[in-house]
């Protein structure tokens, strides 16, 4: 083969390459929203950032590959490899990484909870200690409130008929 059809020939293969890796990464955005659900807005944002940024990965592989000249077998490749992605995975990665992600997640917070139960005990004791203070700080208030209460009026008596 010749030279011009061996580039031709990679020029495709990576055109390819980068609809599989397009596709690819967009199921990790997919993946990410069945984690976390979200709203229109944030979606419209998250998929605005990541076109903008596929526009410049496939305009780099165009001025790297062919000077910047777009070639429609270069889209052609991409809708290739977007659809083979697709026929080959579907939606398992999907599925398969948000679950397993989930339990992850899962087993992290349960592990997280077990770690920390201590300081929930501790945070609980010290939480009644300081409501059992209160409720003593409370009980010599009124006390104390009620002795001056008295002494005052004893007071007032004590003046009142001098």
């Amino acid at each position: 083969m010749s030279q011009e059809i061996v580039q031709e020939l990679t020029f495709f293969t990576h055109s390819i390459l980068m609809g599989l890796i397009i596709t690819f990464a967009y199921d990790w955005i997919r993946v990410l929203r069945k984690l976390f659900r979200h709203g229109a807005i944030l979606m419209s944002v998250e998929d605005l950032i990541f076109w903008f940024v596929c526009g410049l990965a496939v305009f780099y592989m165009l001025y790297k590959e062919n000077d910047g000249t777009l070639r429609w077998f270069a889209v052609l490749g991409a809708t290739l490899g977007m659809f083979l992605y697709k026929i080959i995975v579907r939606d398992r990665f999907v599925n398969i990484m948000s679950t397993y992600i989930h339990k992850i997640m899962w087993f992290a917070s349960r592990v997280l909870q077990i770690m920390l139960k201590p300081l929930k005990c501790l945070f609980y004791a010290g939480k009644t200690f300081v409501l059992f203070i209160g409720r003593r700080l409370k009980k010599c208030k009124e006390f104390i409130k009620k002795r001056l209460t008295v002494c005052i009026k004893t007071i007032r008596m004590v003046l009142c008929k001098h």
